[in-house]
């Protein structure tokens, strides 16, 4: 840990001087920010700074500057600097003040002017001759102008850059910035081929390329005719011309004929009244518009991408004939279309969405076309906007993106809100006031979990005060009647550890805030579920962890707030573009997690009755042999089953049997999919009468006078799957508990008789096919498990 920042590095120093003969412009602030120091961020190899971009200009011949000088961090002084565009190292820094001072040389109205109204606001006159204030750009990072001006002209503009105190720039900044804008546009193609079935060619290389034409097979049809409909009635502009003809020769002779002849005189002949020559106004359709132009720049543009499309399929080794043949008729049908009278115009110089281009009939289709295939979206919210700009914002949406990509990696989406359709376009919906839902599949148990952004899932609620964390991610697990939930909060917070600090006293290294860990705290509290059966309220979060921004995952491993992860499901997870691996490895855990071992990661959430009910006190459930199909047959008729009673052990255990369940042996029951554990039943009641007196079905001869027990069955229903004799079977009759019986595959795991043997298998049948081992060929002859083993992967 590096010593605590004091003296100059620590002091306010001038950072930049611009001397001119209207005015000198200063501002002064620490060059350093601490935390910068602390994490020594922004350099490149060799500890070398990076480069920040710096700019002045003057776009008025009034000002000229006489000098300019920079702080230099090799020096810790003013340099001199040529004026212009460059680069200098970086001066500053969000969250961190800055103070503007303007000293003006003749008594002029200097107007400061940001885009910001805070920051033009902070700016203000000192007397006559001074304008000063404190600059703070908060949570703002990127490019920003200030501007001075004088009577609205703009005397000089500095363009300076903002850099992150908490992240790199350029391996953590910039990198969001490129995967919020690559998710965002993956997600808007997803929903393109789910919605429309795009199928086509899908390279890595050329992925860009091959969309484009994926999208334009199926819109490319639309487009001509959209093209075609304009051409019925294209848009254009009355013009009129005039030109000198001979008087007798012309057809229409305007007012304007009035100034032309007072200043040509000479074309009245003497003698004469009429001139020998006047002008004739000719009106006529001018096709050259902003909108035809546009029209025309589209297809140039479609027509050189399905160019760049067919170089890349031709250069393949056996190329695609079909495709090739495709790609050529869409050439040649481009080509027709610009060849249309209305499209035989002039170059774009520039953009400019009109009314036509969004209501006429046809333009507005081409339009529509034209940003879909060029991967245009309309944006709801202030998404991009705030990228450049609010780094805290930014940072939540790239969490919420970012929990998507690891989990979308592994698992199918199964449907998502994040990005929706209407008349006007894709539009993304991620803002501040707005809520995403993210499902994805388990494709190898089918377990379904969701992830939401901005909103509690459905059932949840606070009895107090609102509460609304950043994420959660809800997991629903098989043989398990509860959902697991867990908050993920992004927070663009990291306390740097300064030595002597309290915060260095406790850690020893940075972290997230204390208070932060607080709100976690509060989250699982009062985020509680009711059970509308009862009217109960049961807390419903099992988990809750703080995302903040913090490069070094394996220092961080001996942060207590990472321990108390294990601990109470409590704490802080690291989460920058380059360290992902600790919040990776938990969303496995949670996701391969068996509900038992989810639940112990959690103290008393919902479900706490459920789970302490002892899963093994009280076999309820028995199952019986069967001596052929005839008795399943008749049982199944008359809703009974009978037994020996010398087969029952312990007679007491009669009074705690609830459920009955029939054992088809492969013996008795020959062809595939007769075997097993297919029936089972409620008991209504039972007694205990001689075998003669059962006469559903009549007893072998010698045994009429035997005890038996004549179980009577309210209904008997049958297993959505079957338990699987797995090359066992049973002698008599088998003890288990109903939630065991509701839960098993093979027969064999009826035998799990303790918790530490359930957790076993649990986890085990999560890895894929489970094989628990026995003593004995007949189930119910066996001793305790001898093991439990995966046999087959997923």
């Amino acid at each position: 840990m590096d010593s605590p920042l004091t003296g100059y590095r620590n002091a306010p120093v001038e950072l930049l001087r611009i001397e001119t003969n209207l005015f000198n412009l200063y501002i002064q602030g620490k060059p350093f920010h601490p935390t910068v120091e602390t994490l020594q961020l922004h350099r490149q190899a060799g500890d070398v700074w990076a480069d920040a971009h710096f700019r002045v200009e003057l776009p008025s011949t009034k000002v000229g500057i006489s000098s300019m000088q920079v702080f230099s961090h090799q020096t810790l002084g003013l340099q001199p600097w040529d004026g212009g565009a460059g680069q200098t190292e970086p001066l500053f820094y969000e969250t961190q003040a800055y103070e503007l001072i303007v000293e003006k040389k003749q008594d002029l109205p200097f107007i400061f002017f940001h885009e910001n109204m805070h920051l033009r606001q902070a700016i203000k006159p000192l007397g006559k001759m001074l304008l000063s204030g404190v600059l703070n750009f908060q949570n703002e990072v990127g490019l920003t102008e200030l501007e001075l001006r004088l009577h609205g002209e703009v005397l000089i503009k500095l363009q300076i850059e903002v850099f992150p105190s908490k992240m790199d720039y350029k391996r953590d900044y910039e990198v969001i910035l490129r995967e919020v804008n690559e998710q965002i546009y993956n997600l808007s193609f997803d929903f393109l081929r789910k919605t429309y079935h795009l199928t086509g060619l899908r390279e890595t290389r050329h992925q860009s390329v091959t969309e484009f034409f994926t999208i334009l097979q199926q819109v490319f049809q639309q487009l001509m005719q959209s093209v075609d409909r304009i051409k019925s009635a294209p848009h254009y502009k009355m013009r009129s011309e005039s030109r000198k003809v001979e008087a007798s020769r012309a057809r229409r002779v305007g007012k304007e004929n009035i100034a032309f002849l007072r200043k040509r005189p000479e074309l009245f002949v003497q003698g004469q009244q009429q001139p020998t020559h006047v002008l004739e106004t000719r009106r006529y359709m001018d096709f050259d518009t902003v909108e035809n132009r546009f029209i025309r720049w589209a297809l140039l543009r479609i027509s050189s991408k399905l160019k760049e499309i067919r170089m890349h399929a031709a250069k393949r080794g056996n190329p695609d004939s079909v495709l090739l043949k495709k790609i050529d008729f869409m050439g040649s049908q481009l080509q027709r279309l610009l060849k249309h009278d209305f499209l035989i115009v002039g170059d774009m110089k520039q953009a400019s969405l009109t009314l036509v281009l969004q209501m006429a009939p046809g333009y507005r289709e081409v339009y529509r076309i034209y940003l879909l295939l060029m991967k245009g979206l309309s944006i709801q919210g202030d998404l991009f906007r705030l990228s450049m700009k609010d780094l805290a914002q930014l940072y939540e949406y790239w969490c919420f993106l970012k929990i998507h990509e690891l989990l979308h990696r592994k698992y199918e989406l199964v449907s998502q809100d994040l990005i929706k359709v209407n008349r006007n376009g894709l539009f993304v919906t991620l803002d501040r006031g707005q809520k995403a839902k993210m499902v994805y599949r388990n494709t190898r148990n089918g377990e379904v979990f969701t992830l939401f952004y901005n909103s509690l899932p459905k059932g949840d609620t606070t009895s107090t005060l609102a509460q609304r964390p950043d994420n959660v991610l809800t997991l629903k697990k098989n043989d398990a009647s509860v959902e697991y939930k867990y908050i993920f909060d992004a927070k663009y917070r990291l306390n740097p550890a300064y030595e002597g600090t309290p915060y260095w006293g406790k850690y020893k290294q940075p972290g997230p805030e204390e208070e932060d860990i607080n709100t976690m705290h509060r989250y699982r509290d009062a985020i509680v579920f009711k059970d509308h059966r009862n009217g109960e309220y049961e807390r419903s979060m099992f988990g809750a962890y703080v995302l903040f921004p913090y490069p070094d995952e394996e220092r961080y491993k001996e942060h207590p707030f990472y321990k108390s992860i294990q601990l109470v499901n409590i704490g802080a997870i690291p989460l920058l573009p380059n360290a992902t691996d600790l919040m990776e490895q938990l969303l496995d855990e949670m996701i391969q997690d068996s509900p038992e071992k989810a639940y112990e990661r959690s103290t008393r959430p919902r479900g706490t009755k459920e789970y302490y009910y002892n899963k093994f006190s009280g076999k309820n459930v028995l199952v019986g042999s069967l001596r052929g199909p005839s008795q399943l047959d008749i049982a199944l008729e008359h809703r009974f089953y009978h037994m020996p009673l010398k087969n029952i052990a312990d007679h007491k255990l009669l009074t705690q049997i609830e459920f009955i369940a029939m054992c088809q042996s492969r013996k008795k029951f020959q062809g595939p999919g007769n075997t097993g554990i297919h029936w089972f039943g409620k008991v209504q009641d039972w007694k205990v009468v001689r075998r003669g007196e059962i006469t559903e079905r009549p007893a072998r001869p010698g045994t009429e006078e035997e005890l038996y027990v004549k179980f009577t069955i309210e209904r008997w229903d049958r297993r959505d799957q079957s338990i699987a004799l797995g090359g066992r079977r049973i002698y008599t009759c088998l003890y288990t508990s109903k939630y065991m019986f509701d839960r098993a595959r093979e027969i064999a795991e009826l035998k799990l008789e303790n918790e530490e043997d359930l957790r076993q298998w649990r986890e085990a049948r999560r890895m894929g096919k489970v094989k628990v081992q026995l003593d004995h060929t007949h189930v119910d002859l066996a001793g305790p498990v001898v093991g439990i083993r995966v046999e087959d992967q997923y």
